[in-house]
């Protein structure tokens, strides 16, 4: 059985990783790990590979940055000569990304099986290009393997067969619980200069909150309160920075007494840094599952989210971009009365195993069925 794993950003890996060492439990397996480079990551150096047990790609298409359709063509293009050469079993895609989309598009052109990990999330927010890569990879996907209920409600309201649709959890969790006890060895707190529970971690990244220099100064006034209060820790992603600048609002975030501005961290440091956090603020999808697990308290601050069990179970709340309603919750969590929430239903480590069951299970009845 052969499997081809594809990946365009930094986040796939840690959703994949643990996928191909459940499946690399099998002895009749092969496994190809792609990446399209969508984004270029400096980061991705040996020691991010060694020190998360994360494979390196066999095949780096280096295809690089460019805009959503153009760099979603490029891949496709790329993707099948190299699906047509390899004659892959079975495409894993993961995510929401444009090598998500461009993958299974190739794939359901070429007729090979698709699997489509971390399912049936959606924002309902088309003006997301992330959801736009949702809604094509479900809908042109084999096997769409999911991470919560709702996911599965979002998919069956969409006419999806339930024999396409296979719940597994969160593989994303699996990667966390794997690596969290390492990660809080880790001098991290120590180097940035903060106590356990006693600051706030940032993360802004979304074209709607930086390319916006409305929104932008919105939430640094917010942050500026939030700061007076409890000291915050924020690293700061490269786009970011360069709105920050672009907009001449670097001088004025970097004045801040109370706020640490960093460069990116790596998997392990950001990890420990949200493990001891008293509240996280954030635009990131992946960082309000995080928390949730870990059980610190998330604002995030978009105006909708694709991943609703967070706030129905675990400790999210969605904010959006104004300075009084991020205020009124981070009154609350200072005051001792922020969401507990508890684990959504199999984010428990063994997503990864499950979904290698679901991908096997699946491949040998096609073949049986074929032959």
């Amino acid at each position: 059985m052969r499997f081809v794993h594809v990946v365009g950003v930094r986040p796939n890996f840690m959703k994949i990783a643990p996928i191909m060492s459940a499946l690399g439990r099998h002895m009749d397996v092969e496994q190809l790990l792609v990446h399209t480079g969508q984004h270029y990551d400096a980061r991705m150096s040996q020691v991010f590979f060694d020190d998360l047990d994360i494979p390196r790609p066999d095949v780096n298409l280096g295809l690089g940055s460019a805009q959503h359709e153009s760099q979603t063509g490029t891949m496709m293009v790329a993707l099948e000569r190299l699906f047509t050469e390899v004659q892959p079993d079975c495409v894993v895609v993961v995510g929401d990304v444009n090598s998500t989309m461009a993958a299974a598009l190739v794939s359901a052109k070429l007729g090979i099986m698709c699997a489509h990990v971390e399912a049936g999330l959606r924002s309902f927010d088309r003006s997301m290009p992330e959801e736009i890569n949702r809604l094509v990879t479900d809908r042109v996907a084999d096997l769409l393997l999911t991470p919560s209920a709702d996911a599965d409600e979002n998919l069956s309201a969409e006419g999806v067969p339930e024999t396409s649709i296979h719940r597994v959890g969160n593989v994303m969790i699996d990667t966390l619980l794997s690596h969290l006890d390492r990660a809080k060895q880790l001098p991290t707190l120590d180097a940035v200069g903060v106590e356990p529970g006693a600051y706030a971690l940032v993360t802004l990244h979304r074209p709607s909150n930086v390319d916006d220099p409305v929104v932008l100064q919105s939430l640094l006034a917010a942050l500026e309160w939030v700061q007076d209060r409890v000291a915050i820790v924020f690293p700061l992603h490269p786009r970011t920075r360069r709105r920050l600048e672009e907009f001449s609002l670097l001088e004025r975030a970097a004045a801040m007494p109370n706020v640490d501005l960093t460069e990116p961290l790596g998997y392990l440091d950001f990890l420990a840094l949200t493990a001891s956090a008293k509240l996280v603020l954030t635009d990131s999808g992946g960082l309000q599952e995080e928390t949730t697990v870990l059980g610190i308290p998330c604002l995030t601050l978009r105006s909708c989210t694709e991943r609703p069990v967070t706030v129905s179970v675990g400790t999210n709340t969605v904010v959006g971009s104004d300075p009084q309603r991020i205020q009124a919750v981070v009154r609350e969590i200072l005051a001792g009365r922020g969401k507990t929430g508890s684990v959504p239903e199999l984010w428990d480590g063994r997503a990864s195993q499950r979904a290698a069951d679901v991908l096997i299970d699946n491949l040998k009845h096609r073949s049986v069925h074929q032959g």
